[in-house]
């Protein structure tokens, strides 16, 4: 009896294994957008890409599932029980008189059906990025010129603000575009190579020399897909996943770059 049991989750050990090497690979996102790739993230089955005016359903191939178009500048994105959450920032046209510019915009994983949004009226200088873990979310955003450290919003469930976290990370290009938890850590890109690894508690902070500013994907452990972006003349931009593995000393690196 202990026999067989134990052949059994061997295999389903196994088989779980050869499915998390199978989504360690590269992904191009079907379709040409108006607009960058602004951030992804992962369901179990599923990946959502986001080019600023388009929110974009694929399968784990890069096939496109389903596609709307979405107002304002619609930024880093992330999955979390069946639901998207975007980090939205409304322009002026976008929004109502008195409306405030930073949202969260949530949509069903299943039909990308607007389910709700969110103010997040504490991120000043335009939310650009969302994470989530362990039943709370971090929204990231702009970094005016001359200032040294950014903040993270932290929200809990139901988007009830609990605390600003300033990181000690110096300046970096107009704030914190993508936004992930993995291994313990939050990870932060920002554009001009600059990664960001705080701990769970937002406390302390590393920077690399790193470009995860289109989004970064969490796998299994020390296992990311990161987004890297292009674009095709005279018909517009594009997305794609590329595998990274964790490393003490660059923070990420890409697998195709790291070392035997």
């Amino acid at each position: 009896m202990w026999n067989r049991l134990f052949l059994a989750l061997s295999v389903l050990a196994a088989v779980a294994a050869a499915s998390r090497a199978a989504d360690f690979k590269p992904v191009q996102c079907e379709g040409n957008y108006k607009f960058h790739l602004q951030g992804v993230c992962r369901s179990e089955d599923s990946l959502f890409w986001c080019f600023t005016s388009e929110l974009v359903k694929t399968d784990s191939e890069g096939k496109i599932q389903k596609q709307i178009p979405v107002p304002g500048h619609h930024g880093d994105l992330a999955w979390h029980d069946g639901q998207v959450y975007v980090a939205v920032y409304l322009r002026k046209a976008d929004r109502a008189e008195g409306e405030p510019e930073s949202w969260v915009y949530v949509y069903d994983a299943n039909d990308l059906a607007l389910v709700t949004r969110h103010p997040a009226v504490e991120a000043v200088h335009r939310a650009g990025g969302i994470a989530h873990h362990d039943g709370r979310y971090v929204i990231v955003g702009g970094l005016p010129k001359g200032l040294e450290e950014n903040v993270a919003f932290e929200y809990d469930a139901h988007f009830k603000f609990v605390k600003k976290h300033v990181l000690a990370s110096g300046y970096t290009n107009l704030g914190i575009q993508a936004a992930a938890f993995a291994d313990g850590h939050w990870w932060f890109g920002c554009y001009g190579d600059v990664l960001l690894k705080a701990d769970e508690s937002l406390g302390s902070v590393e920077r690399f020399a790193f470009d995860g500013a289109e989004g970064m994907v969490p796998l299994s452990a020390g296992r990311f897909l990161v987004a890297r972006g292009g674009k095709v003349p005279d018909q517009g931009y594009t997305g794609r996943l590329v595998p990274a593995r964790t490393d003490p000393e660059r923070g990420l690196v890409i697998e195709a770059e790291a070392k035997p």
